[in-house]
């Protein structure tokens, strides 16, 4: 699954290369000796990258890939870019945020950030269907913007789907906001009893980047 996140970046990469070569920033250097964050019970403050974000009770929030994660498919040495995870440890629906600095002459619209956010489902479902079949049955939404707090720009995809006949919702959200673009990868599986859909909302809500003073 990892993959996926791979193939947005490369595709992401590969229009930059093509924009105005006048520089729009400076290049932006991070300490990767900083902590990610701190987590202080349901909640965690980013110090390496300035972010925050809340998560219900009964979520778990950690800066260590989570070992289930490999049973969904993804390949454990592709999640080391992401710098936290929420999940839930009963029905293992799951959010990962990556942020990633944009490069010097990299520049940014809403309308941009749509199109690239919706170049990625194309290969999504082709790595879907190689690895569960190629009968398997996917539905697509629209590509649509959302409004995080402290972001630019933002927009959201996913795609549905049954495997063993547990319902999955496989999205991702592509965002920028000055200097850093930002990737939130998410996998809610329904599980009776579970309302992890209004649980991932409640995060979005709770998101925010801080500009650092």
């Amino acid at each position: 699954m990892v993959k996926r996140k791979g193939l947005l970046i490369i595709v992401i990469f590969v229009l930059m290369m093509g924009c105005d070569k006048s520089p729009v920033r400076e290049e932006v250097k991070v300490d990767r000796s900083l902590p990610v964050g701190k987590i202080a019970g349901n909640q965690f403050v980013g110090i390496r990258y300035p972010f925050k974000i809340s998560a219900p009770p009964h979520w778990k929030i950690t800066t260590e890939i989570p070992d289930f994660m490999e049973e969904l498919g993804y390949v454990r040495d592709g999640l080391k870019s992401s710098q936290l995870f929420l999940f839930n440890p009963l029905t293992h629906s799951n959010f990962q945020i990556d942020f990633q600095p944009a490069g010097r002459h990299a520049k940014f619209s809403q309308a941009m950030i749509e199109v690239l956010t919706g170049m990625m489902t194309e290969g999504t479902i082709s790595e879907f269907k190689e690895d569960y079949g190629k009968d398997l049955q996917v539905e697509t939404d629209p590509t649509e913007p959302i409004s995080l707090k402290g972001v630019q720009y933002a927009a959201k995809k996913y795609v549905t789907f049954s495997i063993n006949g547990v319902k999955r919702e496989q999205g991702w959200i592509y965002a920028f906001t000055e200097p850093y673009q930002i990737f939130i990868l998410y996998v809610i599986l329904e599980k009776p009893g579970a309302n992890d859909r209004d649980d991932m909302k409640q995060m979005l809500d709770s998101f925010e980047v801080i500009p650092k003073k």
